[in-house]
């Protein structure tokens, strides 16, 4: 607290600011996405989500032949349809589970998810097109790199779990 700043009773300041001295929405995001039960509950769908991914990605490259850079993208869709169904259930358990506020969540989480779906296939392209490490292994690279972009991001924007 700085000179001229009054406690409140929820320990931020007058100013808006908490204890630790960062803004009080900052401290509630960082308090989100610091979620000891959400976080391994994310990261057990998450979990899940890898072994769909995978397995849709060597399913398309060995039915198709095309290269895994190409059909990193609709594994991911198969992927991020699975985990979304998941993290609706048991991670992040919206209040409003009418049809129309599901639907507006998957679209956000799917516009959100594009960010670690890039992640994932700029590793993937890096590891296995520039490197050669077999396509499956990149891929779980890939995945594990972008899990804490797609966590928070997730918290932040599809479930806006800041403002519970």
């Amino acid at each position: 607290m700085t000179d001229g700043e009054k406690p409140r009773g929820d320990g931020g300041t007058a100013t808006g600011g908490s204890a630790s001295g960062l803004p009080a929405a900052v401290e509630r995001c960082l308090g989100a996405v610091t979620d000891p039960r959400r976080f391994v509950a994310f990261g057990g769908v998450g979990g899940v989500g890898l072994v769909v991914d995978n397995a849709a990605l060597f399913a398309l490259v060995e039915t198709t032949g095309t290269g895994a850079t190409l059909l990193k993208p609709f594994s991911a869709a198969v992927a991020i349809a699975v985990m979304f169904a998941l993290n609706e259930r048991f991670t992040f358990e919206p209040r409003d589970r009418s049809p129309r506020a599901v639907l507006r969540r998957y679209l956000k989480s799917n516009l959100v998810r594009a960010g670690g779906v890039l992640v994932a296939l700029g590793v993937l392209f890096v590891l296995h097109d520039v490197f050669g490490l077999w396509y499956l292994a990149a891929n779980v690279a890939g995945i594990l790199v972008a899990f804490f972009v797609n966590y928070a991001a997730e918290s932040l924007f599809t479930w806006q779990v800041q403002q519970a």
